[in-house]
């Protein structure tokens, strides 16, 4: 392709070589293509997996918004001619504070402006909206995971330990995955041991969902099972939002992501639950350019809040595992 410009030698403000992995050479040096090439993505989930019906309901940092809890009803034998037992109705109330913000600034130069022939500003809008949403994830992913009932029920298979036990016993080590010694339980097992808690509690089969780090997928697909002989999705990387499998595996959505925290001592940790398991509410407050006062060039920046509330923890479950 022509070269348009020569390449900059300005070592100085908006074409610095200072910044890694960027040279500043697609501003005013040679252009060698129309393509930015793209941030690898990690994919979200966190829409994909909780109750969202209350993001309409948020207009400001620091909004509460109040959800009535389901009540339970009883049900009790009925004979001819004889009273029924009523079940009083009460509206326990659950509070989703939006507790959390966070923001985004840039500066897009008139220059780049100008004479860039890729549209700056509307590339790390696109990066900055992305940032925000892998923040969002995180930040809900572990609430989710600290929410998850540690007792009656007792819904947390392992703990973060390097030892290891070849059992899914809720003991103080983390699982041992079917490894390259040929001992320990198969992942697919304990995906099936992490349904049966779900169905213990009577958790809807409809709507439940699977998200694990990269790490367990390597392992599921050398399960001893050969239920995933064949490339998740053939091949074809992700459906949406982290969708990894367009069928259900032992009842669940699986999902991937990169956003679930590091462990200490432990591989990895997964979490299994249900859509109602917990409810969030986020919005974009404001994205605004104004004109930057020091420099000739606009000022791009955001603001995103956030909350999350774990609703129903025996609606979790989570498990911690170690590959050999």
């Amino acid at each position: 392709m022509a070269q348009y410009f020569e390449p900059s030698t300005d070592t100085d403000a908006n074409f610095a070589n200072s910044v890694a992995g960027q040279n500043n050479s697609f501003f005013l040096p040679s252009v060698y293509s129309r393509k930015v090439l793209n941030f690898f993505r990690k994919a979200s989930v966190i829409e994909a997996i909780t109750n969202t019906d209350y993001a309409g309901e948020i207009s400001a940092f620091g909004d509460s918004v109040k959800i009535i809890k389901e009540p339970v009803i009883s049900v009790s034998d009925y004979t001819r001619g004889s009273d029924t037992t009523a079940t009083k109705l009460t509206d326990q109330e659950l509070n989703l504070v939006v507790d959390s913000a966070k923001a985004f600034k840039f500066i897009v130069d008139d220059i780049e402006t100008n004479m860039s022939h890729v549209n700056f500003k509307e590339v790390a809008s696109s990066s900055a909206a992305y940032a925000l949403k892998d923040s969002y994830d995180a930040a809900v992913l572990a609430t989710m995971f600290s929410g998850c009932s540690a007792s009656s029920p007792d819904h947390i298979i392992g703990s973060d330990s390097a030892t290891a036990d070849a059992t899914m016993a809720h003991a103080t080590n983390s699982v041992d995955l079917l490894g390259s010694d040929g001992t320990g339980v198969d992942a697919i097992d304990l995906m099936a041991r992490m349904a049966r808690l779900m169905d213990d509690q009577n958790v809807p089969e409809e709507g439940r969902w699977f998200v694990a780090p990269p790490s367990f997928y390597e392992e599921l697909a050398q399960s001893g099972s050969k239920l995933l002989s064949v490339d998740f999705n053939a091949g074809q990387g992700s459906i949406r939002n982290g969708l990894v499998s367009s069928g259900k595996l032992r009842g669940f959505d699986m999902y991937k992501s990169n956003n679930i925290a590091a462990t200490s001592n432990a591989t990895g940790k997964v979490m299994a639950g249900h859509m109602s398991s917990t409810a969030t509410a986020n919005t974009i407050l404001s994205t605004e350019v104004i004109r930057d006062p020091s420099s000739f060039g606009d000022i791009v920046r955001g603001l995103h809040v956030y909350g999350a509330k774990v609703l129903r923890p025996e609606a979790l479950v989570s498990a911690f595992y170690v590959i050999d």
